[in-house]
Parts: structure tokens; C-alpha cells; sequence
């Protein structure tokens, strides 16, 4: 049965150039072998791209359907540069580069543990003062039996037959500019270069185990949302040997009932009266240690009218000072009144009031 390109790379047939060229490198770092992905079906998308991004071989497929033949795809002799118009080598610079060691890239070390990634939330309150909290987590940590080596006590670590110690195999890779040999990871002891005589019981030779660890971390005063505490070498344990990864704690504060937070500022709304707005007078104000505060209000306040409490918002994250709290003065206006009230306000509007 003839493939149809365009479901392989996931377009239409009236995909442009463009469309063609985002897709294919979009399906080709998924299904990147070197990453984990399926070598078929990898091959089968440079396939549909280098005849789907050459007019000439579009138009012959387009035209004769089964009857194409992408003549000198895979590495075949006849495969010409020359006529593959809209085929960029450019684009698969990031891909061949892990595929060959273009580019100078640093070779990974795979024994090393997993990062993790968490998300920690805190009240707002939390947040004026630095302090330690903790969480807990399941990760992979060394296994206690064999102390990360991977071996039952009292056995031995043996040299890796396929590898001869070294950790590395000759791979041959089939690619479409022809077959090309390269050194990749041993399969058989992952690299390590040596396997154990006989794996540990509990481990399986793995030399980690899943287990709940609780960690204890520092949170400091003035931590907003979306700020990241980084501790090194808490996230899983390496293999064998391996460094442990880290550990990113996100953090997210608690949006608060009563205090508005912009930046390091803290926004209040207050109600106040009839009389005080006209007359002035003190109204009382929550400050977010949980204490209340007198604050004067002027006579002849308007509603909005916001004041400024000097040093009542969040501590600045340098550790020095903090910042302001802002009062907003909302005018009350009643929803019942008794008989007396109402005698005066028609004196008050009496006198145009």
C-alpha cells in the first residue's frame, strides 16, 4: 500500500511550504530516536518531508499517487542535493547535532538524578517573616541495602562484556544523507561500563529505590508568587555513583480576603460613616500581623480617597524595609434607619446638607 505522506506528517494537500516545514520539525523531535522516540516511524517522516518540501517530487506524487517512487530516499545512491528544492539542512541543525555531536554540545551525563519540580503554596501572612517549612516528597533515593551500587552485599562488580569496561558500543545509523557509524551509550550496563555479579535484591540492581523522603527548606520574607527556591542535590539520587538532581520549589502566595498585594504594597478597603467622612474623625484599619490601627480621617472626605500607612506592607526581599499600605475610605450609605436618624437627616437636608 502507497503512504500518504500528508497524514504521516499531519497536513493537508494544500499545506504550503511553511506548514510542511513546522510540522516535519515538530514530529521529527518527537520522534527522534536519541530521544527516546520511534526510529520506524522517524524515518518514515523524513520520508514524507523530503518529497512533500521538493516541488518537483510534490507534484509527482501529487499527480501518480501510488505510482511514485521517492527514488534514492533512505541513504540510497542517486539521492541529489541538487534537485531537493525547499529542503533546508538548516532545520535539522538541532537533530543531527544529537545524532552526531555537531555543535560542541556537552555529553549527558545519564547517570545523574532527575530534577524535580514542586509547587508550594503560603498565606499571605506567611510572607512577613522569613521562616522553614517543609514538605514531602516520593522520589527515587539511594538504596539502602547495596549503598547505590546496584550488587548484593558481599558480591562483585564485573567489567560489562558488550562494552569492555569502556560504556560505550558502535552504533550504525541510517539516515537520509546515507549510513553513518557513531559511538552511543552501551545498552547493557547504561553506560556504566560494569554490571553486577549479582543485582541487589531490593533494588534490582537499579541502585535507588522509591521511597517518601520529608525535606525541610527556607522560605524568605517577602517571597512572592512564581519565585523559585532552588536546593542543590535534593531532587532523585543518581545512579550508581551519579550526582542527585535538584529541587525547584515554585512558590504561589494565597490570594487573601481582606489585603489586595501589588509588589510589596498591601491595598485595604475601609468603610466609614456619613459623620465621619463630613466631620473627619478615627477610623479603624487591619493591618496583616492581625492587630488593628487608628488612622485619622480628615473632614470632608470623599469616598476612594486613599491614605498611605507608612512601612505596613510586605517586607522587601533585600531584607530591608518594607513596604506601604494604602487605605482606601469607602462612604457608607445605610441600609436601614431608625426613627430618630431619620428625623435628623431631614433637619440635615433642611439646612442643604
Amino acid at each position: 500500500m502507497a503512504k500518504d505522506y500528508y497524514k504521516i506528517l499531519g497536513v493537508d494537500k494544500n499545506a504550503t511550504q511553511e506548514d510542511i516545514k513546522k510540522a516535519y520539525r515538530k514530529l521529527a523531535h518527537q520522534y527522534h530516536p536519541d530521544k527516546g522516540g520511534d526510529e520506524q516511524k522517524f524515518k518514515e517522516i523524513n520520508e514524507a518531508y523530503q518529497v512533500l518540501s521538493n516541488s518537483n517530487k510534490r507534484s509527482q506524487y501529487d499527480r501518480y499517487g501510488s505510482a511514485f517512487e521517492g527514488a534514492g530516499f533512505q541513504g540510497q545512491p542517486g539521492w541529489d542535493f541538487s534537485s531537493a528544492q525547499g529542503f533546508d539542512v538548516n532545520d535539522l541543525g538541532d537533530i543531527f547535532g544529537d545524532m552526531f555531536g555537531f555543535g560542541g554540545r556537552k555529553k549527558r551525563d545519564n547517570r545523574r538524578g532527575r530534577d524535580i519540580e514542586v509547587d508550594f503554596q503560603i498565606s499571605l501572612e506567611d510572607t512577613l517573616k522569613s521562616q522553614e517549612k517543609e514538605i514531602s516528597l516520593k522520589k527515587l533515593v539511594t538504596c539502602s541495602r547495596c549503598q547505590g551500587k546496584g550488587a548484593e552485599p558481599g558480591t562483585k562488580v564485573k567489567e560489562c562484556f558488550s562494552c569492555r569496561g569502556t560504556g560505550q558500543v558502535q552504533q550504525i545509523r541510517r539516515t537520509i544523507f546515507g549510513s553513518f557509524t557513531q559511538m552511543g551509550v552501551c545498552p547493557e550496563c547504561r553506560g556504566e561500563g560494569y554490571r553486577p555479579e549479582k543485582p541487589c535484591n531490593v533494588c534490582k540492581g537499579e541502585g535507588r529505590v522509591k521511597e517518601e523522603e520529608k525535606i525541610k527548606f527556607f522560605v524568605p520574607a517577602g517571597v512572592d508568587s512564581r519565585q523559585i527556591i532552588k536546593m542543590e542535590g535534593k531532587g532523585e539520587a543518581g545512579r550508581k555513583g551519579g550526582q542527585p538532581g535538584d529541587l525547584y520549589i515554585r512558590i504561589s502566595v494565597k490570594k487573601h480576603p481582606v489585603f489586595e498585594r501589588r509588589g510589596d504594597d498591601l491595598i485595604v478597603s475601609v468603610p466609614v460613616s456619613f459623620s465621619q467622612a463630613a466631620l473627619g474623625g478615627e477610623a479603624e484599619v487591619p493591618t496583616l500581623e492581625g492587630k488593628k490601627i487608628e488612622l485619622k480621617v480628615p473632614s470632608g472626605t470623599e469616598s476612594g480617597k486613599i491614605l498611605k500607612v507608612s512601612g505596613k506592607g510586605i517586607p522587601h526581599f533585600s531584607g530591608y524595609g518594607r513596604g506601604n499600605m494604602f487605605v482606601v475610605l469607602n462612604i457608607e450609605t445605610p441600609k436601614k434607619l431608625s426613627k430618630k436618624q431619620k428625623e435628623l437627616l431631614e433637619n440635615l437636608k433642611k439646612e442643604g446638607l
